[in-house]
């Protein structure tokens, strides 16, 4: 590919400048592929320069994970290592950064006995929930991108050979992530103000409720709770520092009340959970929780996850995303959440993030609940945006306005409102 290198350094730089936006004396932990030696060299790289106390890698390697599955017994699986957490989470209380590569196989793990990958995302997430409000709480700064990987390509572009999979997919990554335009980190800077408009609108018409209508059957109902908070592209660090999550990223988010949902919603993507595929599945709630669900591929591991606990029958997170994403309107459908999910407005079942309510960072596990925000051990996303989408918002005085209309934002709605309100 011409100028992969100079577009690949570039792109190390943009994770470490913008994504974790490292500062001086802070460290930085990386989790990648081993597939990713080349590009964590180059992070690093920049990460020293920007004068990084240190950099440490914790790399995974596919091939040992299928076969970690295939051959050890089930106690493995429901035992996740401790001294794994609590490395992590001595990082977190230096104030390290947490750059995440997630490029992973979405059919890696399809033959695999489910209850062997169920049981190890229980205690994993048992186990890394006390690190885990490092990061859901935006304590520290932390970012997740991808990488092509030999596997991952061959699934998104299953018609063409290795080399040419891992061409078109690193091209789709730097289109994705803006590395294809003459000035990255300007048109990042244009974009996350763009995100903070949609925020600022959202906030400041505090909807009380949002209801989604689709032609695929979708028919659902979304409280939202009493100080929720809408937040988009970025955000800021327990030191103040401004950071960017996720890289791409089109979405702006809150919470949903944890009992305030109800109707009917049907994916319109694929949905990749630990290395297996959960396809064209429709989700029924009950006074916010799954009462009801259906499947046609990945049926049993959508059960699973929905089992992990209580938390996970209810949603944590209402995200909108324009059907007309330039992620969405490359038509690939890439397998991977962070990809997926940013071509699509979505949903997740399982914990919310507390920075999406007011104070929610300082409330304690039981204000948190008393203030209906949802807690469990997982947080997963699915897409539900389609092209005739519509969501409507609701505002506890009873005004309806139209926030998206066939797939996209109302534009001339929020203008109209914008206008009204400097006058």
């Amino acid at each position: 590919m011409e100028n992969l290198e100079k577009t690949l350094d570039g792109y190390a730089k943009l994770c470490v400048e913008v994504g974790i936006n490292l500062q001086k004396g802070q460290p930085l932990v990386i989790n990648s592929p081993i597939e990713g030696l080349e590009f964590v060299r180059l992070v690093a790289k920049h990460a020293y320069a920007l004068g990084a106390k240190q950099v440490h890698v914790n790399w995974n390697d596919e091939a040992l994970t299928k076969m970690k599955y295939e051959n050890a017994p089930m106690e493995v699986f429901e035992n996740f290592p401790k001294w794994y957490a609590d490395g992590l989470e001595e990082f977190a209380e230096d104030g390290a950064g947490f750059l995440s590569i997630y490029s992973e196989d979405p059919e890696l793990l399809k033959e695999i006995d489910p209850k062997k990958i169920a049981a190890h995302n229980k205690s994993s997430s048992m186990t890394l929930k006390e690190f885990r409000k490092y990061t859901m709480n935006d304590i520290n700064a932390w970012c997740v991108v991808s990488i092509p990987t030999k596997g991952w390509a061959k699934r998104v572009f299953s018609h063409v050979s290795e080399d040419e999979a891992m061409k078109k997919l690193w091209e789709a990554i730097f289109k994705a992530t803006r590395m294809d335009l003459e000035n990255p980190v300007k048109s990042w800077e244009d974009h996350l103000k763009n995100l903070e408009e949609k925020v600022k609108f959202l906030n400041e018409k505090r909807f009380k409720k949002l209801y989604y209508r689709s032609s695929n059957g979708t028919d659902l109902e979304v409280e939202l709770p009493e100080g929720h908070i809408w937040a988009g592209g970025g955000g800021k660090n327990s030191k103040g520092v401004y950071f960017v999550a996720n890289m791409p990223t089109e979405e702006v988010f809150t919470m949903p009340l944890k009992t305030g949902v109800n109707g009917v919603v049907y994916s319109t993507k694929p949905l990749n959970y630990g290395g297996n595929l959960i396809d064209n599945f429709k989700l029924t709630f009950k006074n916010g929780k799954v009462v009801d669900f259906e499947a046609e591929q990945g049926y049993e591991v959508l059960k699973d996850l929905l089992a992990l606990d209580e938390g996970a029958k209810h949603l944590g997170e209402v995200a909108l995303v324009p059907y007309d994403s330039p992620i969405s309107q490359s038509n690939i459908i890439f397998l991977n959440t962070l990809f997926d999910e940013n071509a699509s407005c979505h949903f997740a079942l399982g914990k919310a993030y507390p920075t999406n309510i007011e104070g929610g960072e300082k409330m304690t596990d039981e204000e948190l609940e008393k203030a209906g925000v949802n807690d469990s051990l997982t947080h997963v996303d699915f897409m539900v945006g389609s092209k005739d989408l519509s969501i409507i918002g609701k505002t506890k005085g009873g005004e309806k306005v139209q926030i998206f209309e066939n797939g996209n934002w109302d534009l001339l709605g929020i203008l109209i409102y914008q206008i009204l309100t400097l006058i």
